[in-house]
């Protein structure tokens, strides 16, 4: 029990890593698929696309929500200062959330002169999640200002080269993802020119994610002697999964598979996020000046923890076993049928 004790940030954060991959893998192939209808020829190819995520889009979302939760019961100081710094991204965010939402129901009950409205504006409210995500991640891994556990900056901090480029990486990596999954749901021509998107994707993406891996070895001193370190730490072999599956990636899509390209693409962003996590850890909120916080700094009381450990014992087999099924009843290619139909 001490042990679990000692150990219960640690186990926090895995588990709210665990959250923040399986929301990034699922929600971000659906935000991928809704930038891309802006690129669409025609509205039969973009209903098709929308009908692909209609039946699991909105349980996607939810593991922002407990993502949230969970952040905010188990690392309560972490919450309130990137809340603090990053603001504006999360609005941001939000705001994309709201607009696709709402365009999304509204599509499949408009009229045919209110159809191509309610298609571009849910392919701009998820290009604004993605970009409030991307501005998020960049800020946060960018650096926080933090005097007396308290955010000291400016709410504009964020906007830096750094976070532009990890905000491009988000971007790439989620059409990525949203290629992958037209490619495993749909036939014909939609599918044929998603191999195109993935295969575009899929080089921007492995060019961004070396920027992204160099930014922050320059601007982090930690990650940087982890690079440097002998023996090696587990950065490389992190890094090393992340290119083979580059490279298995780009053989699936040469060799037309169709459900390996989304399977490589997903261990693609485990493995890199995984290594990213590992170059930073125990880092939880970098700073570039050094007043970052670690993991032990940032977790609520060994009682909270505890208490809410036990519940996610209970409740994360629920999740996992009914997002399971849902997914697994709503399997195979996608029709148009029935969808966006008056």
């Amino acid at each position: 029990m001490e042990i679990i004790n000692a150990h219960l940030p640690t186990i926090w954060l895995l588990l709210v890593g665990f959250f923040l991959l399986y929301y990034a893998l699922t929600d971000g192939a659906d935000l991928g698929i809704g930038m891309l209808t802006l690129f669409a020829r025609d509205s039969e190819e973009k209903n098709e696309m929308m009908q692909s995520i209609h039946t699991i889009w909105h349980g996607n979302q939810t593991w922002l929500v407990i993502l949230g939760g969970m952040l905010f019961g188990a690392f309560p100081l972490f919450y309130s200062i990137v809340l603090s710094a990053l603001y504006i991204p999360f609005t941001l965010m939000l705001f994309g959330f709201i607009f696709r939402g709402v365009a999304f129901e509204f599509h499949a009950n408009a009229g045919d002169k209110g159809k191509p409205v309610w298609l571009a504006s849910f392919g701009i409210g998820s290009l604004m999640a993605t970009l409030g995500q991307g501005f998020a991640l960049g800020g946060l891994l960018g650096g926080i200002a933090v005097v007396a556990e308290t955010f000291a900056g400016h709410p504009t901090d964020w906007m830096n080269w750094y976070s532009a480029i990890a905000t491009a990486g988000v971007i790439c990596g989620y059409l990525m993802l949203g290629s992958g999954f037209l490619i495993a749901r749909t036939t014909g021509r939609l599918q044929e020119r998603s191999y195109v998107a993935a295969w575009l994707s899929g080089v921007l993406t492995i060019i961004v994610s070396a920027a992204v891996y160099v930014a922050t070895g320059v601007l982090h001193e930690e990650m940087a002697a982890k690079w440097t370190a002998w023996p090696p730490s587990l950065l490389y072999l992190f890094s090393l999964l992340t290119l083979g599956s580059f490279a298995m990636y780009f053989r699936s899509l040469h060799l037309k598979k169709q459900l390996a390209p989304l399977v490589w693409n997903w261990l693609i962003i485990i493995f890199s996020f995984t290594g990213l996590s590992i170059g930073l850890y125990p880092g939880m909120i970098p700073s570039v000046d050094s007043t970052g916080l670690t993991v032990q700094e940032v977790a609520a009381s060994p009682t909270t923890l505890r208490f809410m450990l036990i519940v996610m014992v209970i409740l994360l087999p629920i999740i996992l076993t009914y997002t399971t099924y849902s997914y697994w009843i709503f399997r195979g290619k996608t029709t148009t049928s029935g969808y966006g139909e008056n």
